[in-house]
């Protein structure tokens, strides 16, 4: 099996002109006709996080993972208050309208972590019916402010590192919730989520997307949008998540077709990469 992956890029239309977005495509070279499937990131991540499960998950689909703009190598805002979902959800449809075209369907399954998986249930929820399956990966409808209030203590910092070891250390702390990832796991997100800058690295994302994030300051209630998604849903969540949790996690099973997995020693929010967390999406998807 000849599994290919190849980096892309979209002009996408903003508020403030055209942006190019960059996004990973991953697929079997021996199936050219495949289902459509896309993986998006959460708030500071990129598209590489799903490296391991998109090359899983390309041996049954093609797989999109983009750069949210702001993010990985998808352009920046100038004006950080555009940064936000009626934004992100503009972007999207603009990369499904070219998707679709391209490979002429008409839906696509969705993997989202966090803010990818407000963003699918959005889509999900908007007329069209252009998402088949929907995986959310530990978010829901409802959001405490808790736990955004603790996003907001790093999100926005824009420290340097004189090495990518350095960078891989403070992403161990920082992001201590992700679980017992392997430090090959480790290396790669450090790896991926740092970039080049004057005095050294620095991380793979704008720091003025806290400028809208820090807006939020209260609960967040996506019941209405929840309530309006009616295919079926794979709920993801770590054990220990702080931002899905266990009663809202539960709560979700109410709704029609909807499946839970947990996985336990882990925050917000499991990364994917572990062989049971891709094996659960995977038997979701191709169920």
């Amino acid at each position: 099996m000849s599994i290919l992956h190849s980096q892309h890029r979209l002009d996408i239309q903003t508020p403030e002109g055209t942006r190019s977005m960059a996004y990973m495509q991953w697929h079997n070279s021996l199936h050219e006709q495949q289902p459509l499937l896309l993986c998006v990131h959460g708030l500071t991540r990129n598209s590489r996080d799903f490296d391991s499960l998109a090359e899983k998950l390309a041996e049954h689909y093609r797989v999109i993972c983009p750069d949210v703009l702001g993010r990985g190598d998808s352009d920046w805002l100038q004006q950080p208050a555009l940064y936000g979902y009626p934004l992100y959800i503009a972007q999207m449809q603009q990369l499904l309208a070219h998707l679709f075209s391209e490979f002429a369907v008409s839906r696509c399954d969705w993997v989202g972590t966090s803010m990818g998986g407000l963003i699918g249930m959005m889509l999900a929820a908007a007329p069209g019916d252009t998402i088949g399956k929907l995986v959310l990966n530990d978010v829901g409808p409802f959001i405490p402010y808790s736990a955004l209030a603790r996003l907001g203590q790093y999100v926005g910092k824009a420290p340097h590192f004189a090495h990518v070891g350095e960078a891989e250390q403070y992403l161990r702390q920082v992001a201590q919730p992700f679980g017992p990832l392997t430090d090959e796991q480790w290396a790669h997100l450090a790896l991926h989520g740092t970039e080049s800058c004057d005095d050294g690295l620095c991380l793979r994302y704008d720091p003025a997307i806290a400028d809208g994030f820090a807006a939020v300051t209260g609960d967040v209630d996506l019941s209405a949008v929840w309530s309006a998604v009616h295919c079926p849903v794979l709920v993801i969540r770590g054990a220990e998540s702080d931002l899905l949790l266990a009663e809202t996690a539960r709560s979700m099973l109410q709704h029609n077709d909807t499946q839970l997995v947990e996985f336990p020693g882990i925050g917000h929010a499991p990364m994917l990469m572990a062989r049971d967390q891709i094996t659960a999406v995977q038997n979701f998807l191709t169920r």
